[in-house]
């Protein structure tokens, strides 16, 4: 859904508008009808954020409903996401661990960038790592690359990365997470000089 939305998006659209919109796309119905209760948004950090819904409408990607509490209301315009892979069951499961995406579930009440890259670097963690291309994770973050790798270093700052290392020849990135995560699995990088 990540990958959906960064090619349906303008590639400047704000994180907090990323965020509404993963949630409006995992939780429509069957015709693009979505209701996001009051206190979802406001969980998120995003309630009475009118400008965000103005950003989607202005991209003419929604058009809203109802706009009034408990919850709002909206009509999602791009056919696309109405096709888009898993199916509802699975998208409402998706939509959920967006909320608080293990492995990096503590970020909640940070601002909607870290929220975002920390939602996308979940999606791309196995175990205690893991790795991307920079050009991938920042369209999907909706970001430069100089921008993501300010926010990595944010997240590292903050804890929520242990280390991370952008290798400029191949353009990947690789991230670490602390060693007090629970660990899913085995995989690992090699910290280098250059880690952060």
């Amino acid at each position: 859904m990540l990958t959906y939305l960064a090619a349906a998006l303008p590639q400047f659209t704000s994180p907090g508008a990323r965020l509404l919109a993963l949630q409006c796309a995992l939780r429509s119905d069957t015709h693009g009808h979505v209701r996001l209760p009051g206190g979802l948004l406001r969980g998120m950090r995003l309630h009475g954020r009118t400008e965000l819904w103005e950003e989607l409408e202005h991209t003419r990607w929604l058009r809203r409903t109802a706009g009034k509490d408990p919850c709002t209301q909206a009509q999602l315009l791009d056919e696309a996401v109405l096709f888009q892979q898993p199916g509802s069951h699975a998208r409402a499961r998706a939509a959920h661990w967006a909320l608080r995406p293990s492995p990096l579930a503590s970020l909640g009440g940070r601002s909607a960038a870290l929220q975002l890259t920390a939602l996308t670097l979940a999606s791309y963690t196995s175990g205690v790592a893991g790795s991307t291309d920079m050009e991938v994770l920042a369209r999907l973050c909706g970001h430069s690359p100089h921008q993501t790798a300010e926010l990595l270093d944010r997240l590292t700052a903050s804890r929520a990365l242990a280390a991370w290392h952008h290798d400029r020849e191949t353009d990947a990135v690789f991230w670490r997470l602390p060693d007090s995560m629970p660990q899913h699995g085995s995989v690992s990088i090699e910290p280098t000089e250059e880690d952060h």
